[in-house]
């Protein structure tokens, strides 16, 4: 698929979503119209390369097209995005022949939803697996499940205590469908809000053993996260950049109608800080070089640097862009509000600051990346 198609996809879409962003936040309700509109287009197979049945998408298109939807209604491209980054590590599978066709296929066929369990769940992970016959019992509750109301496949992980190699974590997939799985009912944020990601409770799920697909010490760096962490920030952080140039836009619109004496200053640095999120944004992009790289922690903490830069730069970008109003910006009329909250959410993802600050000090002397 060429940017054009997908952008004009995204441009065909965003005049619709954006006409419903602001009544899910105020509502505080799952995008689930959005979402409906994204299915009908094929957007959850974008990744899926063509001749999987997928729309083909390169990694750098289907970034670009989550920041121009997150201008039209951030919730969505949000959203969206947590099921898009659990299917690039699929496809990242793929490109170098570890497998992940048939779940492919069946995201572009079904449009099948992914749902991350949030945050930092896959580190230490949380909630217990004890055997049971064909695999294991499921006993957790995961927080930070976007996309949730509507989810096929929760991708998730759980502990395991070995009896001689001691604490594990296991990684699988659980279907929604699954008897003892709960929606929870507790998304209700500062900003997002439309994100649905509720709190999911596993109560006694059965996990076969064919779905567990990484096994892992519970203590240490896990190295499937030197993919996860190249190919998900540029994709889960494109909608707060998407949601920093939204308030710059609406800023110059609003600021021309009543010029102050310091308003270009104030622009200017407005300006600046826009761009230094845009220049974290493509170099995370250009780190993932579309798939094409070999895992390594240099990559990925490079990836967990820029990550760090933009989510400043983003939430600076939207605090200046209220001072360039004034005090007009304060009335959520204006829609810079609910920017500026919604982009408070970019602190959250992997890695928080001072957990990004603390890794890259580490291999900078030379340490394993986390102290155990």
């Amino acid at each position: 698929m060429t940017s054009n198609k997908l952008n004009g996809l995204v441009e065909k879409l965003s005049p619709q979503l954006a006409e419903w962003a602001a009544e899910h936040d105020a509502e505080n309700k799952f995008v689930e119209l959005g979402y409906r509109l994204l299915k009908e287009h094929g957007f959850f197979g974008a990744l899926v390369p063509e001749a999987l049945g997928g729309l083909g998408a390169s990694l750098p298109e289907l970034c670009e097209a989550l920041r121009r939807l997150a201008r039209a209604c951030p919730a969505t491209a949000l959203a969206a995005s947590m099921h898009s980054h659990l299917v690039a590590a699929v496809v990242w599978r793929y490109r170098h022949g570890q497998g992940g066709e048939p779940l492919l296929r069946k995201v572009a066929a079904s449009q099948l939803v992914l749902v991350s369990t949030g945050a930092n769940d896959g580190f230490e992970s949380n909630g217990t697996l004890e055997p049971a016959p064909g695999g294991y019992t499921l006993h957790a509750k995961k927080a930070f499940c976007s996309g949730s109301p509507v989810g096929d496949l929760l991708v998730t992980s759980a502990v395991f205590q070995h009896p001689s190699d001691g604490a594990q974590v296991f990684h699988f997939a659980v279907p929604f469908s699954a008897k003892g799985v709960k929606v929870g009912n507790d998304w209700d944020t500062l900003g997002m809000r439309g994100t649905g990601s509720h709190t999911v409770e596993l109560d006694g799920v059965l996990v076969p053993d064919e779905s567990i697909t990484v096994r892992r010490p519970r203590a240490g760096w896990p190295p499937v996260w030197q993919v996860v962490l190249t190919v998900a920030p540029p994709i889960y952080m494109a909608p707060y950049l998407g949601v920093a140039e939204a308030a710059r836009d609406r800023a110059i619109t609003l600021a021309k109608r009543a010029p102050r004496a310091e308003t270009a200053l104030l622009v200017g640095e407005m300006e600046n800080e826009l761009t230094a999120a845009r220049l974290a944004w493509e170099s995370m992009v250009s780190n993932g070089n579309d798939f094409d790289f070999m895992p390594e922690i240099a990559r990925a903490d490079r990836a967990l640097v820029a990550k760090t830069l933009l989510a400043g730069a983003a939430l600076r970008t939207c605090q200046k862009a209220m001072e360039v109003v004034g005090g007009a910006s304060f009335f959520r009329g204006t829609g810079l509000e609910r920017l500026l909250r919604d982009v408070h959410g970019a602190s959250y993802h992997p890695m928080p600051e001072k957990r990004q600050q603390l890794i890259t000090g580490r291999l900078a002397l030379g340490l394993e990346p986390l102290a155990n």
